[in-house]
């Protein structure tokens, strides 16, 4: 396969940068494959996984909400979060998803609809990176 540069960044800064020749990401509307030579593309990322193939292995990373572009020359996603799965702290993950599961429950008691959403948001995340764990 033709390889091609991807970059990941984050709000802590570069994740990856460096080049592959296969991403495999869940937008919005399904999950993408992108390969070399790809045509331009710009899509919304939801929190899933992502798996990207780096000197012919694949390795897989929790990612939380982005964006996704491919042009001509290269890759770039830009996403609120991302990490290898052999680098999640699982027992991390496991609080964060009690965390949220107690302020959803007091958040819909009082109809917090704000809160709830943020809520929501932060469980998916902690569910997403505690199954993505497994994938060592």
């Amino acid at each position: 396969m033709t390889p091609f540069k991807l970059q990941i960044i984050t709000p802590d800064g570069v994740f990856f940068d460096g080049m592959t020749d296969n991403v495999i990401v869940r937008t919005t509307v399904g999950d993408k494959g992108i390969l070399a030579h790809h045509e331009p593309y710009v899509a919304a990322i939801t929190i899933s996984k992502f798996k990207v193939r780096i000197d012919g292995e694949f390795r897989y990373a929790a990612i939380s909400s982005g964006v996704i572009k491919v042009s001509k020359d290269k890759t770039v996603i830009l996403a609120q979060s991302c990490e290898w799965a052999d680098e999640i702290d699982v027992e991390r993950a496991v609080r964060a998803k009690q965390v949220a599961e107690e302020r959803i429950s007091t958040y819909e008691k009082t109809n917090d609809q704000k809160n709830l959403d943020i809520a929501e948001f932060k469980l998916k995340r902690a569910l997403n990176r505690i199954e993505i764990a497994k994938l060592k």
